[in-house]
């Protein structure tokens, strides 16, 4: 029997006969494609969040030179930060085997003595440090943000989008470096030329118990289980309960016209059932000409509109379409003097507990003739879970900027 070597740092430590450059580098490939839409969606999500308004919708501080993508996210069509959010969720958890299984087959490399022989060699080893810290910082609390575990200190918020640069930055890096060669030996593996010799091979592999092709399939396969565990919050209806990894379970809270998606509960956020009665409750506005109070008698005898809307949210879940019906935002802003030229708007909600409190929305949002201070849905009052007595209902904004149980509206430039 041949002495197994006890020390990761030793070569003949690593036995598998799987490893080896064939497979590393359809799984690199394959991550290659998958992070590239993961970070280009993730900017997106930051672009809806209107990031650029720091004090208002996110907590990121300084991003400088990062903000560089930020743009007035558009208000149609209306599924679109439903698409994209659920792209870059799904498509996040479906990647974790592939991730896995990627470090894995690189793992002797993380071993290799010694550490530096040369300056050249220290940046690429830092590098892989940052690559191999980053991408499993980044899909760790991404799959926690899923989740609604905020075990992790911190905002999520600034800790995934700095997160996101250093993992990327070293990402691209990598890339660039390795990608000729991964295409060499796929094409090579494609004519059925002998796989080069590489590092990545034990020297003295254990007998083999499955093939390379049969470890890739195993990898493909617990993806595919991933993405079908977790495609159906994003699709919603009958779909919903196949999204067993979805953080709401995929049920729907009771019937009703009121029966559908709730991210935070009245009693969760901390509303007052007196504060929100006709006789207390009174929706402050905001302007160039001064402020009007107006309770909700008077609000249902101003125009009313009606908007088929759903609401998508951060963690990847959205609802069907929902009928909606209320004010619409534009209509407020004129009370307040802005007939024509329509501001942005910061919203205040009576919620007393949790992130979230306040939101901003951009003039384009207001303007929009789909957005609405709704006071119904689907025929019925607003629930006190979605938002009685008044909420905002935007077209393709994040759900929370979709404010519930909302007390001001404050009208001009922020």
């Amino acid at each position: 029997m041949r002495d197994h070597p006890r020390l990761p740092t030793a070569p003949g430590f690593w036995r598998s006969p799987l490893r080896g450059p064939w497979l590393t580098s359809v799984l690199g490939l394959v991550l290659l494609a998958g992070i590239t839409v993961l970070f280009v969606t993730g900017l997106l999500s930051y672009a809806a969040y209107n990031p650029d308004l720091s004090a208002v919708n996110d907590t990121t501080p300084d991003k400088g030179l990062l903000g560089f993508y930020l743009f007035a996210w558009p208000a149609g069509p209306v599924w679109l930060y439903r698409f994209t959010q659920g792209v870059h969720v799904t498509l996040g958890v479906t990647l974790v085997p592939v991730l896995l299984a990627k470090l894995w087959s690189v793992v002797p490399r993380l071993f290799t003595l010694p550490p530096a022989r040369s300056l050249t060699h220290a940046l690429e080893r830092l590098s892989l440090l940052l690559l191999v810290g980053g991408g499993l910082f980044e899909f760790t609390t991404g799959v926690l943000n899923v989740q609604l575990a905020y075990v992790f200190p911190g905002s999520f918020y600034p800790l995934h989008f700095y997160g996101a640069w250093v993992f990327f930055a070293a990402f691209v890096a990598h890339a660039v470096l390795k990608t000729p060669a991964a295409l060499r030996t796929v094409r090579r593996r494609l004519r059925e030329e002998e796989e080069p010799r590489s590092d990545l091979a034990a020297p003295r592999p254990d007998p083999p118990t499955v093939s390379r092709r049969g470890a890739l399939g195993l990898v493909g396969g617990g993806s595919l289980l991933l993405f079908l565990t977790t495609v159906g919050q994003s699709l919603g209806g009958p779909f919903r309960r196949t999204a067993l990894l979805a953080p709401h379970g995929g049920a729907e809270p009771g019937g009703g016209p009121n029966g559908f998606q709730i991210n935070k509960t009245a009693a969760r956020a901390g509303i007052d059932t007196v504060e929100t009665g006709a006789d207390a409750w009174r929706l402050v506005v905001t302007g160039r000409t001064g402020t009007v109070r107006l309770g909700r008698a008077e609000l249902l005898r101003l125009p009313q509109h009606s908007a088929s809307l759903p609401i998508a949210c951060v963690e990847g879940w959205s609802t069907a379409d929902q009928r909606w019906r209320g004010v619409r935002l534009r209509d407020l802003a004129a009370l307040v003097g802005y007939d024509g030229d329509v501001p942005d708007v910061f919203v205040e909600s009576l919620q007393r507990h949790g992130a979230f409190r306040h939101a901003a929305l951009r003039a384009n949002q207001v303007a929009d003739g789909r957005s609405l201070l709704a006071l119904s849905v689907n025929g019925e009052d607003l629930s006190m879970d979605h938002g009685y007595p008044a909420r905002i209902i935007v077209p393709a904004a994040p759900g929370v900027l979709n404010t519930k149980w909302v007390a001001r509206l404050t009208f001009g430039d922020l």
